[in-house]
């Protein structure tokens, strides 16, 4: 098995990207504006620091998300390709979908998916 097609396809995209840059370095539009480095939002002055901090359940959610949104596009896949992968291919996403109801349930029982802890609801956990 030869390697060069990745080797060619390596040194095109590797080209395109540097003609890409430097056609933008060179055609771009240049102005030294006052207002060019403020922060600008929907035409709004920001007003306050950026620097807020975020409880760690935010990046869990968006990260459990795309885990999940994920396999979705999976579980699309399969049923596209249905009728072609027969029993085999039944079983095998009848495997998956076992699999990721486990890790849903693990995350469940952990609290991963809880905003708020069992003490500030009023009720102890078990």
């Amino acid at each position: 098995m030869t390697v060069w097609p990745l080797a060619v396809y390596f040194a095109a995209v590797l080209l395109i990207v540097v003609v890409m840059l430097s056609l933008s370095y060179v055609l771009g539009q240049r102005h030294d504006e006052p207002s060019t480095g403020s922060q600008y939002e929907s035409g709004i002055v920001s007003e306050g620091s950026a620097q807020a901090r975020l409880s760690v359940k935010f990046f869990l959610t968006a990260a459990f998300f795309v885990v999940f949104d994920l396999e979705a596009v999976f579980l699309f896949l399969w049923a596209v390709a249905g009728r072609d992968l027969g029993w085999s291919g039944y079983v095998e996403m009848a495997i998956f979908v076992g699999v990721l109801l486990a890790a849903l349930v693990y995350l469940w029982r952990t609290g991963a998916l809880d905003w708020y802890p069992a003490t500030a609801r009023g009720k102890e956990r078990p």
